[in-house]
């Protein structure tokens, strides 16, 4: 990293619902930080559910985010790298630089598992975070059938008119029955991620593991010095992490909402 460049990550954007109106100024919130860091980032890392739903059909790209995409294409144009995350709401992208329309059309590289980075010989270990760690097996059997190429061709010859809607009123479903589940901290013990943190450390040290999905801003102290990051999203809590070149630090946008950010120790 050249002095005075930072790393930055972000997640959960979740474009498109609850409504057109609400998505639109959020996607303008995240375009003007995106102008604001690209002034000292040396690289963003978007670590999953970019779009609420995203399907990637041949010839047909999903209706909005325009504002957004631009200034990715505009960020990577200019020589700044970004790396996407595929997560459980946009994980319908293709694989492949050929195929897929992040990698073709932004270049950006996609990826669908956890990867490990290093700056200023500090290690990362970096996620979306869905399916990982005990637990959610219903969801870890429906990543599965999702992930099948076949599903996906399946849902591909649909027109995207109903495709779309169906994916979208699937979206909103979920989320009610979800509810407002991802506001509570369940400490070391119930957190899966934490649980698949510590598993991870057995094999190799990390210095941060870096993850989105859980919606909820978290940074926890994990033993051997490591620590565990969520994201948190840009729904609630407008967050993100910033590596300085020494330390990464968890932030919001607002500094109103400071306090919502779990912190442990």
């Amino acid at each position: 990293m050249q002095p005075g460049k930072k790393v930055y990550f972000l997640s959960d954007f979740h474009l498109g619902v609850p409504d057109y109106a609400s998505s639109l100024e959020r996607e303008k919130r995240i375009v003007a930080f995106l102008e604001e860091i690209r002034r000292d980032a040396a690289v963003i890392f978007i670590v999953g559910d970019m779009f609420d739903f995203w399907y990637e059909y041949r010839t047909v790209v999903p209706r909005g985010y325009v504002r957004l995409l631009g200034k990715l294409a505009e960020i990577t144009d200019s020589g700044i790298p970004v790396h996407f995350f595929v997560g459980n709401h946009d994980m319908w992208m293709k694989d492949g630089a050929k195929q897929g329309y992040l990698q073709q059309e932004l270049n950006i590289p996609v990826y669908f598992e956890p990867r490990a980075f290093e700056f200023n010989n500090k290690k990362f270990w970096v996620g979306h975070g869905d399916g990982l760690g005990p637990g959610d097996h219903g969801y870890k059997m429906m990543k599965k059938v999702f992930r099948n190429p076949v599903c996906q061709w399946l849902f591909g010859i649909l027109p995207p008119y109903i495709g779309m809607g169906l994916a979208n009123y699937l979206s909103r479903r979920s989320r009610t029955v979800t509810g407002m589940a991802d506001e509570k901290f369940y400490g070391e013990e119930g957190e899966w991620l934490i649980t698949y943190c510590k598993d991870i450390l057995k094999e190799q040290h990390y210095d941060y593991l870096v993850f989105g999905h859980r919606h909820l801003p978290i940074d926890f102290a994990l033993k051997s010095g490591s620590r565990y990051i969520n994201l948190g999203d840009w729904i609630r809590y407008y967050t993100y992490a910033v590596f300085d070149g020494q330390q990464l630090y968890l932030k919001t946008r607002y500094p109103e909402l400071e306090n919502k950010i779990v912190r442990h120790p």
